[in-house]
């Protein structure tokens, strides 16, 4: 694996985005190939994708003044990388009311709603409508983060351990 900022790369939207990567506290890319990884820190998920696949990247700034990227693939997929994450559109999720969840979610929100998940379950008297909410905003950031690339197979185990540790604790 190298080091991505030392490559050389023919196509300028990847040289921005490692050039992004490099100079940001929470990411960090390596070249594998013809593939570009980002790593996020906070959580040691990485991204991968083929360098020809990056259609456009588009700097911006967040409502603090905050630069950041926005990288959209000729597949038609969206990712934002911060100076500490990456981004993405929770998944569409019937009987989910998209307008209460954030647009751009990250795969560390998976641990907050599996706290709140586990947070409801152990208050004593758990709303099953609450858990059942919070699990299809729970499937609806896995489901994005693997609609554009997260392997999220551990982070999808974690809602079944859940649901049978709740169930002998009830038993």
């Amino acid at each position: 694996m190298n080091n991505a900022s030392d490559a050389s790369h023919s196509n300028p939207n990847v040289k921005r985005i490692v050039e992004f990567v490099a100079q940001s506290a929470g990411l960090k890319s390596s070249t594998l190939g013809d593939r570009l990884e980002i790593l996020q820190k906070t959580d040691g998920k990485a991204l991968s994708f083929k360098n020809q696949d990056v259609d456009e990247v588009i700097p911006r700034l967040d409502s603090d003044g905050q630069p950041f990227l926005q990288v959209n693939f000729f597949s038609g997929k969206k990712i934002l990388l911060t100076d500490n994450f990456i981004g993405f559109k929770p998944f569409q999720c019937p009987g989910l009311d998209m307008e209460r969840l954030p647009k751009v979610v990250t795969t560390p929100d998976l641990l907050s709603v599996v706290e709140a998940i586990e947070d409801s379950l152990t208050s004593g008297t758990p709303g099953h409508d609450e858990v059942d909410v919070l699990r299809r905003v729970f499937d609806a950031v896995l489901r994005g983060g693997e609609s554009v690339g997260f392997d999220l197979k551990s982070e999808r185990m974690w809602l079944q351990r859940i649901t049978k540790s709740s169930v002998k604790a009830s038993a």
